[in-house]
């Protein structure tokens, strides 16, 4: 059961629990829990039962595939006020996990079971719109996932990815080959020998476990120039 502080911090992210009286909202009072999880916690892996729904009211959670060479994809990423879709369509479906979610930023949640959560989704509309919007998100983003992987160059991706993320002093990102090729769905060798490259040209400069950008407008520009 949630406390009026928790249940009150969900309505902030889901809407229609905003009303104490309405029926969706009484359930999710009673039946909900809330949980923490610490970072690098496996929620899921490849092959498990789902046997609970969560939904974040913390932190991140990364969903990824990992193919028969090792190689990594991520699938997707979900925060505050999301869930795993992966895990909705298996519990509706009866399947298995058909991937890995582990947390990348402590985590809590609001938790119930996998029976709870699909009479939920029977019995209250708003509960069936949430899913179904989450479906539509994921799936965007999982067809978007699959055009980087098929149809755009490496090299461009790399800077791409390079370009979002968060610098320290002296525009350094933290971030290794084989970590820059689990996002990319790419091997660590394809990484290096690209970012190599791009060292040579005075673009970045590459240390253990880090990346630090030298030439931002030239990063873009080798973009645009590749991309073409």
């Amino acid at each position: 059961m949630l406390s009026e502080p928790q249940w009150r911090d969900a309505a902030a992210m889901l809407p229609f629990l905003a009303d104490p009286r309405a029926a969706a909202t009484r359930a999710f009072v009673s039946q909900a829990t809330h949980m923490r999880f610490p970072a690098a916690a496996t929620i899921f892996e490849e092959g498990d039962l789902c046997n609970t729904f969560a939904i974040l009211a913390a932190g991140r959670v990364r969903v990824f595939k990992i193919g028969e060479t090792g190689r990594e994809i991520t699938l997707y990423r979900f925060a505050r006020g999301e869930s795993c879709i992966l895990t909705a369509s298996c519990i509706l479906s009866e399947r298995q996990f058909p991937a890995i979610a582990t947390v990348e930023e402590p985590a809590e949640a609001c938790v119930v079971s996998h029976t709870i959560f699909q009479s939920w989704v029977d019995a209250f509309p708003p509960w069936r719109s949430y899913v179904f919007h989450l479906l539509s998100q994921r799936l965007a983003t999982v067809m978007a996932v699959v055009d980087e992987v098929a149809f755009r160059r490496m090299d461009v991706r790399i800077v791409e990815l390079l370009l979002s993320q968060p610098v320290s002093v002296g525009s350094v990102i933290t971030l290794t080959h084989q970590q820059i090729a689990a996002e990319l769905g790419s091997s660590r060798e394809v990484i290096s020998r690209i970012l190599a490259d791009f060292a040579a040209g005075g673009l970045v400069q590459v240390s253990r476990g880090s990346v630090a950008i030298l030439d931002r407008p030239g990063l873009v520009r080798r973009a645009e120039l590749l991309a073409r």
